[in-house]
């Protein structure tokens, strides 16, 4: 496996990524597209990366705009349509790359980025095929543990936080994960240990968003475009999902609006899926998917 750092514009912003090759591959190969969640960055991804190019797959991560080795000013603050042209412009990098069949792309997204993908995938119908691993399409009804004051509190943040960035202020930052009754996007003790046992090896998160991108997210459903789509669909879900924003019931509908849709139940929760041991299950499943979506050899 060789592994090449890159960059590439989106809409005159420097997207920097991280190139993954297969060592050997004399034809052009099939290359996979991943984005992160909320507020992540892309070395978070890496471990999936070198799991794909080690099996015959290309793999291209890449950093949001404002978020990690990403340009983008001010700092840590997502926008749901920034992050889908980001998405749309790494597709348009991999494509020029040699070595890459332009026809064989598929995408693969992680939380909010696995409802991007069935967005961005909508609107290219030359998209070969989609992983959507424990994807948000809404928020739930009502977080455990968060009571409606706490909610408010949120709520008055993210309103605060948008009329600042209307008015060229600096963000108004909130922790992304807290502990309870703190003011944070995710505040639970049981988060809080999840995240730590994922985040050893990481050098570019900062557990800090501008939370004005939350507003966007009330309205937004990936599962609307879910239909449209006429690749197959490999939608990973966990069976215990309730202490962070995308719960499984809520995802389970882009699959079943999907033409080619197929769900795989595990029994882990949202971040249980960066841990080593449940990568190396859930990859083997995606890798399966992918060969034969992409038409790959499975020998040696």
């Amino acid at each position: 496996m060789q592994r090449e750092k890159v960059s590439f514009k989106s809409a005159g912003v420097d997207c920097a990524g991280y190139l993954f090759r297969p060592t050997g591959a004399k034809a052009p190969v099939p290359c996979v597209v991943l984005g992160g969640g909320f507020g992540s960055t892309m070395d978070r991804l890496f471990g999936f990366a070198e799991r794909f190019a080690a099996t015959g797959f290309a793999a291209l991560v890449f950093d949001y705009r404002s978020f990690g080795e990403s340009g983008g000013e001010p700092r840590q603050v997502p926008s749901i349509s920034g992050q889908l042209e980001d998405f749309r412009a790494a597709v348009r990098f991999a494509r020029s790359c040699d070595g890459i069949d332009p026809k064989r792309i598929a995408l693969w997204g992680n939380s909010l980025g696995g409802g991007h993908v069935v967005v961005v995938a909508a609107g290219d119908p030359q998209i070969a095929a989609v992983v959507s691993q424990v994807p948000y399409n809404g928020f739930p009804k009502r977080v455990e543990g968060r009571t409606t004051w706490q909610t408010l509190r949120l709520l008055g943040a993210m309103v605060l936080d948008a009329i600042r960035g209307r008015l060229g202020l600096s963000p108004f930052y909130i922790p992304l994960v807290g502990p309870p009754g703190t003011l944070a996007v995710v505040a639970t003790n049981e988060v809080m240990a999840m995240l730590d046992s994922v985040t050893r090896s990481e050098t570019r998160w900062r557990n800090v968003v501008a939370p004005r991108a939350l507003l966007a997210m009330i309205t937004y459903k990936p599962s609307r475009f879910a239909k449209r789509l006429k690749m197959p669909l490999l939608l990973c879900l966990p069976e215990s999902d309730r202490d962070i924003l995308g719960e499984a019931e809520i995802a389970r509908p882009i699959a079943e609006q999907a033409p080619r849709g197929e769900i795989r139940m595990y029994a882990f929760a949202h971040l249980d899926f960066y841990r080593d041991d449940v990568r190396e299950i859930v990859a083997a499943d995606q890798i399966s998917f992918l060969r034969s979506s992409l038409r790959v050899d499975s020998s040696p």
